[in-house]
């Protein structure tokens, strides 16, 4: 494939599925520093395997594995680089918001996604997405019954998150 093929290719990719992207890496990355680094992690991991697409699985099908296995490969590396290192404080996260924040349910939300096991927050975000059971199975190499049974536990996790969340005033 000639580059100026694969730039053009990657190009169109990123345009019209870039929000995929960004869900992603908001649920793998928890500041603005960590998610650069992520974006950058998994667009240079979508050019270079971009020779490799058949065509088998839809773009965004294949989007998604990619960008999922570089966050869970990123977060993974990044944990052990952060081990027994503490954070500047339990605050950090109040440094690095801006005065202009969305609904605050939706952070709330991506918080709570945050805190799921890594199988469960990308289940979570292929839902979010719109992606069915048999794609989700083929992209995270579970079974389709073994997806329902999971995304039932997280809706119902969720749901019980909400009540108590709502019952503190939040």
């Amino acid at each position: 494939m000639k580059e100026e093929e694969q730039k053009k290719i990657f190009n169109g990719w990123i345009k019209v599925h870039s929000a995929l992207l960004f869900k992603i890496v908001r649920a793998y990355a928890f500041n603005e520093v960590d998610r650069e680094e992520l974006f950058q992690e998994i667009t240079i991991q979508l050019w270079r395997s971009i020779p490799s697409f058949r065509g088998d699985a839809a773009v965004t099908t294949w989007m998604y594995r990619i960008s999922l296995n570089t966050a869970l490969r990123w977060a993974a590396s990044e944990q052990k680089h952060r081990q027994g290192v503490k954070p500047i404080g339990e605050i950090e996260h109040v440094l690095m918001e801006k005065p202009n924040q969305q609904d605050e349910r939706l952070s709330w939300l991506y918080e709570e996604i945050a805190g799921l096991h890594e199988i469960d927050r990308s289940l979570t975000l292929l839902l979010l997405d719109g992606f069915s059971y048999k794609e989700m199975a083929q992209m995270l190499g579970i079974s389709e019954s073994n997806i329902g049974v999971k995304l039932h536990r997280i809706k119902k996790y969720l749901i019980d998150r909400s009540k108590k969340a709502k019952h503190n005033g939040i």
